[in-house]
């Protein structure tokens, strides 16, 4: 592989000093760009796309084209690892992820088993191809959705309002939900370490429902799981560290306990002020985050000042990766986005001088 030329993110991720601050974008590579919706429309559908060794390279490549981002992402769907376990996974227009064949009976959840990694191999593939078209570029984030996340969709079927089926399980029948959270725990640990060893310099962990639970819950269906997933990783790969990014949206209530996870960053949404998770924090991670994303449907005033808000909300010195507070919206001007990248790069290096 190719030497890396831009490792900001990498160091900024493990606190060594940086010049400015890093940036990328949860969901970079999506329908916001002219430019994906055409590939997409060339693969024929999304899972397509994502099948596609070739086409999935494009896409993840597509954003750093447009903007000076100091990452790039995988691009691949984290409903894959259950789709692999042969729950059948399709999309519907307008309606989001969907599974043919949920957990629902006792008998489908003790049937459950950690999948075959083969089955996985289009995204292997696509990390691989990624890495060597970046040459060294700018690095390769791996990611996946988190034991609880993948859970919530495995029940339900697909996306939900209240998640009533899941928590229905949780409550009456909790060791079916353990069982179902210890398989997703070994099977996410053995994904992301194939996603490292095709070439993924860091990955990060989609806790995207984590904020549904009580923190009863949390602590005993989603924190736990997080640690076993955590504690399989390999954390070293091209005689480098692999820096562990963990993002729970709607997961401000436990920055302290999260930061205390075995990893090197959390990611934060944009309700939680960064100076507060700063010192929650301490040491132990760097944080990532945490612009609201419609803040990207402002003016170029208002998004250098939520821009310029969340550097001084950080304060001095490394350990901040600029992102947003979630995925970007479908339907954000690319104009903006490059506008606040420039922005934080801009504006940023202020806070790195000695």
């Amino acid at each position: 592989m190719a030497v890396l030329h831009n490792d900001t993110f990498l160091r900024a991720l493990l606190k060594q000093p940086v010049e400015y601050t890093p940036v990328w974008l949860m969901r970079q590579a999506g329908r916001y760009l002219p430019e994906y919706r055409a590939t997409r429309a060339k693969a024929g559908s999304f899972l397509a796309l994502c099948h596609n060794t070739e086409l999935a390279t494009e896409v993840t490549l597509q954003p750093l084209e447009r903007f000076a981002l100091d990452a790039a992402i995988l691009f691949s769907d984290i409903l894959t690892v259950p789709d692999a376990m042969g729950l059948g996974l399709h999309f519907v227009e307008g309606e989001g992820p969907k599974f043919m064949n949920p957990l629902r009976q006792e008998q489908d959840v003790q049937r459950l088993h950690v999948p075959d990694m083969q089955r996985l191999r289009y995204v292997f593939d696509a990390v691989n191809s990624i890495r060597r078209a970046l040459n060294g570029r700018v690095p390769l984030i791996g990611f996946s959705g988190s034991p609880f996340t993948l859970a919530c969709y495995m029940v339900e079927g697909s996306g939900s309002r209240d998640f009533r089926l899941l928590k229905t399980m949780m409550y009456q029948r909790p060791q079916l939900l353990h069982h179902i959270l210890d398989i997703n725990a070994q099977s996410v640990s053995l994904y992301l370490n194939e996603q490292i060893r095709a070439g993924a310099q860091a990955v990060q962990i989609f806790d995207t429902w984590g904020g549904i639970l009580s923190d009863a819950a949390f602590q005993e269906f989603d924190l736990r799981y997080l640690q076993q997933v955590i504690s399989g990783l390999h954390r070293e790969a091209d005689g480098r560290q692999v820096p562990v990014i963990v993002f729970t949206k709607g997961g401000g209530q436990w920055l302290d306990q999260l930061a205390d996870l075995e990893i090197e960053a959390l990611g934060v949404d944009w309700t939680v002020n960064l100076h507060r998770a700063r010192e929650l924090a301490g040491d132990r991670v760097a944080l990532q985050g945490n612009l609201d994303p419609l803040a990207l449907f402002g003016n170029s005033e208002s998004v250098e000042c939520e821009v310029r808000r969340l550097l001084t909300d950080y304060g001095k010195g490394s350990g901040h990766v600029f992102n947003l507070g979630h995925g970007i919206n479908q339907y954000t001007d690319p104009e903006m986005v490059k506008f606040a990248v420039e922005a934080v790069h801009n504006l940023s290096a202020p806070y790195h001088q000695i």
